[in-house]
C-alpha cells in the first residue's frame, strides 16, 4: 500500500485518437492505444472506446463508462483470435436494464451487504437496497455507471488510467474518495488492473472486476466442460439470500472442493444446499495466501481452444459465478445470444458483508491510508 493516489489530472483536453511510442524503451517496448467513439449519455456526454493492443496482437477494450472491459481478444492453440468476455457493441447496451454488470469496474463495495447497512464509528449507514433486503455491488449507481476520466500512460506497455471522485455520502458510503484504477496490456499476454484510492473520511471500499469469461469465445455455448482450479481449501457459505453465513468452511468433500482441476458442470447440479442457494457457483472463495504479494486465485482451461486463463492478486477472496442469471434473453456483441451459464467470473475481493462481520478480513479505509489492490489475468494455451 505505499502507492499514492494521482491528483494531476491535466493535459488530457488534447484529446487523442492513437498513441505510438515503439522501440523508445528497448526491446518489446510498444505502446498502442486507440480511441473511438463508443456511444452518448443521455444528458449527451460521449463516451469513448479505449483498444490497448500488445505485440503479440492481443487486444482488450474499455470504455470509460463504468470502466468496463467490453472486449478481450485472446489466441487459441491454432493462433486464432476470439473474443472471450461478454458484453455489448454500443453503449446503449450498457445502459440498458438487461446489463448483468458485464466487464464493470465495481464498488464501493463489490459484492453484497446484508440488509443495505453497516456499522462504523458508531454511526449507521443506509443503503441502496437493489438485490432484494441487500445492496449489491455499489448501490442503484454504483461505480459500473459512472463516467471514468480517461488518461493514457506512456511506458514499456499500453495503460490506461481512469479516475474518479466518489463524493461523500454518493450511494450512502461515507467519505470523499479518490479512485485510480490502471489497465496494463502486458507482453505476456497478461492484463493487469491496479486498483489504488484514498479518503478524507473512514469509509469501507471493495474494488473488482466483473467481467464474464468463455475462453471457447463469446456466445459459443456453455462453459461446464472448461476445467477449473481455485486455490482455496475453505469457503464462506451463504444463506438463501447469498449473503455469508459468517462461517469459514472447509470446500473438502464439498462440490465447491476445486483444489484439483474439475470441469465446471460436473457437480454444479448436485443435491446441495450452497448449490441450490447460489443456483450453481455464486460463492466466496478464501484463498490460500503466504504473505501479501501476488497469488495464484484460480486457473480455468478450456480443452476445445486450449485456451487457458491464470487469476493472480493480492486479494483475500475471489467470488466464483457460473452465469446462473444467464437464461438466453440477453444478445450480446454480433448478436449472439448468452445461454444459461454461458460465462464465468472470477471476481478477486474481499469478502462479500465484511463490514457486518468482524472475523472476516477488514475492509476499512481511514485517512492517511491508501488502498492498493492488484489483479492480473494472463492468458496461455496448452499444446
Amino acid at each position: 500500500m505505499v502507492t499514492r493516489f494521482m491528483h494531476a489530472l491535466g493535459g488530457f483536453a488534447a484529446l487523442w485518437a492513437v498513441v505510438a511510442m515503439p522501440g523508445a524503451a528497448g526491446k518489446g517496448a510498444n505502446l498502442d492505444l486507440h480511441r473511438s467513439p463508443f456511444g452518448t449519455m443521455p444528458n449527451g456526454q460521449a463516451i469513448d472506446l479505449y483498444t490497448l493492443t500488445n505485440r503479440h496482437g492481443m487486444k482488450v477494450a474499455i470504455t470509460n463508462y463504468g470502466g468496463r472491459i467490453v472486449s478481450l481478444l485472446v489466441p487459441d492453440r491454432h493462433g486464432k483470435m476470439d473474443d472471450v468476455v461478454l458484453g455489448f457493441d454500443n453503449l446503449e447496451g450498457y445502459l440498458g436494464k438487461n446489463d448483468p454488470f458485464f466487464g464493470a469496474l465495481v464498488g464501493r463495495y463489490a459484492n453484497r451487504i446484508a440488509h443495505a447497512r453497516f456499522t462504523l464509528d458508531g454511526v449507521e449507514y443506509r443503503l441502496a437496497a437493489n438485490d432484494g433486503e441487500n445492496s449489491l455491488h455499489g448501490g442503484l449507481r454504483g461505480f459500473d455507471k459512472r463516467v471514468w476520466r480517461p488518461r493514457p500512460l506512456a511506458g514499456a506497455h499500453p495503460a490506461l488510467e481512469l479516475t474518479y471522485l466518489s463524493q461523500d455520502g454518493e450511494e450512502g458510503y461515507p467519505g470523499n474518495l479518490n479512485v485510480q484504477v490502471v489497465y496494463t496490456l502486458e507482453d505476456d499476454n497478461a492484463l493487469r488492473i491496479d486498483y489504488t484510492a484514498t479518503t478524507d473520511k473512514d469509509t469501507v471500499l471493495n474494488l473488482t472486476n466483473h467481467s464474464y469469461f468463455n475462453l471457447s469465445g463469446q456466445g459459443h455455448g456453455d462453459i461446464l466442460k472448461q476445467i477449473a482450479m481455485i486455490n482455496a481449501d475453505h469457503f464462506t457459505p451463504i444463506d438463501a439470500t447469498l449473503i455469508p453465513t459468517g462461517q469459514i468452511e472447509s470446500v473438502a468433500g464439498t462440490p465447491l472442493d476445486f483444489r484439483r482441476p474439475t470441469a465446471i458442470g460436473a457437480r454444479i447440479d448436485a443435491d446441495d444446499q450452497q448449490l441450490r442457494f447460489g443456483h450453481g457457483y455464486d460463492h466466496n472463495f478464501v484463498l490460500n495466501r503466504h504473505g501479501n504479494g501476488l497469488a495464484l486465485a484460480a486457473r480455468v482451461t478450456d480443452p476445445e481452444s486450449g485456451r487457458v486463463l491464470e487469476v493472480l492478486t493480492t486479494q483475500p477472496g475471489v467470488q466464483f459465478y457460473t452465469g446462473n442469471f444467464l437464461d438466453g434473453t440477453i444478445r450480446g456483441k454480433r448478436g449472439v445470444v448468452y445461454a444459461h451459464r454461458g460465462a464465468f467470473c472470477l471476481e478477486t475481493q474481499h469478502f462479500p458483508n465484511s463490514p457486518n462481520q468482524p472475523n472476516f478480513p477488514s475492509t476499512e479505509l481511514k485517512p492517511g491510508q491508501t488502498y492498493h489492490q492488484v489483479t492480473i489475468f494472463k492468458f496461455s494455451t496448452t499444446p
